[in-house]
Order: structure tokens, then C-alpha cells, then sequence
């Protein structure tokens, strides 16, 4: 009688290499963006706390020329920051906001994202554009 296999063929070991590189080949990259778009949200979440300082002048001003420094707005607006994935943001007297990352986890220093205002009828809306919306860290 024969004696029964025992261990793995070649074969058998050469097609889970495969898979496991198939499976690998398809994860990182959309770990990676993953990584990238949480860091991201540290950006985004500044440009969110600006963008209510800003709503809630323009309600009081009826004008953006009167919200677009940080004495206006009664904040602090991040300037040249070295650590973290946010290095600045500028506001212009149109209420228009752009914020500059800083090269972090994958994020280029070049991936602006510019965050626009609207008035109607009393009512502000915003949309983003940019570096942040091509690269998909927010819809615009």
C-alpha cells in the first residue's frame, strides 16, 4: 500500500504565492489612499472650524472684506505649522479659504484645497476645489 501524502505540492504552494500577491497587489494601494484621506481629515477639519468663524461674521457683517484675518474672526488661523499634515491656511477678503498641506503620510505639499463661499438670501454655501477634491479627500 501506498503511503499517504504528506505536505504540499509545488504546485499547491505556487498558487497561493500567487493569490497572496494578487490579494496584495489590490490592498495596498487602497490602504494607502486610505492612509492619505485620513490624514487628510486633519486639514479638513481646521478649514471646518475656520469656514464657522467665518459663516457666523459674514451673518453679523453681511460683508467677507470684514472676516478674512484672525483678529475678524476672533481665531486663531493656523499660520506655518512644521508638524502634522496641515502647514497653513489664508483667508481672502472674499471669504474664500485656501489651505496648504504639508508633505505628510503621502500627502503632497502641493494638494491645496480651496474652500469657496456662496451668499444667497442670507444663506452660505460652500464648495470645495482643488488639489482635495482631484486626489478624492473630499467631494466638491
Amino acid at each position: 500500500m501506498n503511503n499517504a501524502q504528506k505536505g504540499f505540492t509545488l504546485i499547491e504552494l505556487m498558487i497561493v504565492v500567487a493569490i497572496i500577491g494578487i490579494l496584495a497587489a489590490i490592498a495596498l494601494p487602497a490602504y494607502q489612499n486610505y492612509t492619505k484621506r485620513a490624514a487628510y481629515s486633519e486639514i479638513i477639519t481646521n478649514m471646518d472650524a475656520v469656514k464657522g468663524a467665518i459663516a457666523a461674521c459674514y451673518n453679523e457683517t453681511s460683508a467677507f472684506a470684514s472676516c478674512d484675518t484672525s483678529a475678524k474672526l476672533g481665531i486663531t488661523i493656523p499660520t506655518g505649522k512644521t508638524t502634522g499634515a496641515l502647514n497653513k491656511i489664508e483667508v481672502a477678503d472674499t471669504g474664500v479659504m485656501t489651505a496648504t498641506p504639508n508633505k505628510f503620510k503621502g500627502i503632497l505639499d502641493t494638494e491645496t484645497c480651496v474652500l469657496t463661499p456662496k451668499a444667497e438670501s442670507g444663506v452660505l454655501t460652500w464648495t470645495y476645489s482643488g488639489g482635495c477634491v482631484t486626489s478624492n479627500y473630499v467631494k466638491g
